[in-house]
């Protein structure tokens, strides 16, 4: 890989990488948009001298007027196509980029980082640097013919010439000015838009409540959802306002310039054919200068994205020396957690932060732990320790007596599958040949989720089913993925009675048969005979440990391994 740019902050590095496979089709369609827009400042000279001169025009005029025009609209149509391409490419380059950074990054961060806010980064921020790479392409083209009729101006008159650029220097500093008024809406608007896509979620999602609660249906959509979206357009239309003022204000210096010229023209003893021909390109070239100038909102609101997306990206640091392809590691004896503390950040100034530990646990292969206890207790956070997604803030996680580290870290969660209480349901199977095709629709048979859902080319055919189905549905994933250790965070929760009978007594024995180590998060004590080992967890602490009655005394040698 070339070294990149020195000096450059993480974020602008980031981008150099994504452009860089880019950068040479962008130069090259900048190239011809240039060579586009000198050209029709070449035909604009040329026209204007054939209107002024007194001879009839020539048939090689007539060739060279031909060619300059060819040049002209192809350079432009070519430049915009290439540019519109490229910014398209760069476009989604930016969406997998950050795609990659989230499923990449420590599930704090992402826990953190809040859905709806993600939400909107992948579609309001990255939408916006779309809108504005597609708006670039006309604009090195219009750049480039305000370049070229600059200079063909300064031929014709210096002294107007100046008079028009001193104009244009005001017009540019009204236009910054607004610029940063401007800019200042549109970054409230985009936090705005955070809060809005919150609210679409309540809408969505809360859609049966909704339906049953007059007065939280008016509290949503008529105060918050309304209040959020009337603040996004008053601002957004404030900040275009704006744009609007100081476009207007730069065509009133325009017209006052044009009045002067021709006001002047016989104190400053210019020629008449001069000074038409002047004015005609100066209306001519007031196009291309507006449209340089309507790049600024879309500027605006896309380095608003941009730094949205640079926050994200701080953020979102990938995990050091974590290898996507790393092997599954190996359970030889056991997992074992020493002294382990995982503190939350505290959610209000001067709150005391929440914290799970210390804990020292060990799980030995082939053992099925029951893990209990109430709401907010610590479970799942316990369970995030072992599965390797929470690094702990204190203490170690090991393998086999082992520490696992930044460099094992990938490779030691390719030891579980897991179905979380906030698990989210793939339709598509990972892996398609015939055999886990035949394994899945086994199974879905046996979990009594076949009449409702078939396998269609390797991918559920529904996923609108109850939610026990979508637990049964989720377990067939599990089961397929035929890990080491496999973990359920209250699976039978939402499950008839049959069906957590089935789950308590069939499978989980036979996954254990087939050698799995099990983590089980559970309320369910009239199934603990089940588990090797029960340990009941309270305010982030192991409060209680035991084995179940009419367990052999074998399975207490696990006692010694919670402290």
């Amino acid at each position: 890989m070339n070294a990149l740019p020195a000096g450059l902050s993480p974020f602008a590095t980031d981008m150099w990488r994504l452009l860089k496979p880019f950068a040479g089709v962008a130069a090259v369609a900048t190239l011809i948009g240039s060579v586009g827009g000198l050209a029709t400042a070449a035909l604009l000279e040329q026209i204007n001298s054939a209107l002024h001169g007194s001879a009839a025009i020539s048939v090689s005029a007539i060739a060279g007027l031909a060619v300059l025009a060819v040049f002209a609209v192809g350079g432009h149509t070519v430049a915009g196509v290439l540019n519109s391409v490229t910014g398209q490419r760069v476009v989604a380059a930016l969406r997998k980029d950050v795609s990659l950074r989230i499923m990449g990054a420590p599930i704090a961060a992402v826990e953190r980082m809040k859905s709806h806010r993600l939400q909107a980064i992948l579609n309001e921020d990255i939408d916006t640097i779309s809108d504005f790479t597609s708006e670039f392409a006309g604009h090195a083209s219009a750049f480039a013919v305000t370049a070229g009729c600059a200079i063909y101006l300064f031929k014709l008159s210096p002294v107007l010439f100046l008079v028009s650029a001193l104009a244009l220097v005001v017009g540019i500093w009204i236009n910054f000015a607004a610029a940063r008024a401007w800019s200042r809406n549109f970054e409230k608007a985009r936090t705005g838009e955070d809060e809005l896509q919150k609210h679409y979620r309540s809408v969505v999602e809360g859609a049966k409540e909704l339906r049953l609660n007059r007065m939280r249906r008016a509290q949503v959509h008529g105060v918050r959802l309304s209040g959020a979206a009337d603040l996004i357009a008053r601002l957004k239309a404030r900040a275009l306002g704006l744009f609007w003022a100081a476009e207007g204000t730069n065509s009133a210096i325009f017209f006052l310039v044009v009045v002067w010229i021709l006001a002047a023209r016989p104190s400053l003893g210019i020629d008449a054919q001069v000074v038409s021909g002047f004015i005609i390109v100066l209306l001519f070239v007031k196009g291309p200068i507006e449209e340089l100038a309507a790049l600024l909102p879309f500027l605006s609101q896309a380095q608003v994205a941009f730094r949205r997306i640079a926050r994200l990206s701080a953020e979102f640091r990938k995990e050091p020396h974590a290898v996507d392809s790393a092997q599954p590691a190996f359970l030889a004896s056991h997992i074992e957690l020493q002294q382990a503390r995982y503190r939350f950040e505290a959610r209000q100034e001067g709150a005391k932060p929440f914290e799970v530990g210390p804990i020292d646990l060990r799980l030995r292969r082939g053992e099925t732990l029951f893990i209990v206890g109430g709401n907010g207790s610590g479970k799942t956070t316990l369970v995030k320790l072992l599965l390797g997604l929470y690094q702990p803030s204190e203490g170690q996680l090991l393998l086999d007596a082992a520490p696992v580290n930044d460099r094992s870290r990938e490779a030691y969660r390719g030891l579980f599958s897991a179905i979380f209480s906030d698990y989210h349901l793939f339709d598509e199977l990972v892996a398609q040949d015939a055999e886990h095709i035949r394994a899945a629709g086994e199974l879905m048979r046996r979990l009594g989720v076949a009449d409702k859902v078939q396998l269609v080319d390797g991918m559920f055919s529904t996923t609108d089913v109850s939610t026990g189905q979508r637990k049964r549905l989720a377990l067939v994933h599990a089961w397929l993925e035929d890990r080491p250790v496999v973990m359920f965070d209250e699976w039978a929760a939402d499950q008839d009675p049959e069906f957590r009978s089935v789950f308590y007594r069939e499978l989980l024995p036979e996954l254990k048969r087939e050698g799995k180590t099990l983590i089980v998060v559970s309320h369910d004590d009239r199934y603990f005979d089940v588990a090797d080992r029960v340990i009941r967890m309270s305010a982030g602490r192991v409060v209680e440990e035991f084995v179940p009655p009419g367990k052999p005394k074998s399975s207490r040698a696990f006692m010694a391994d919670v402290r």
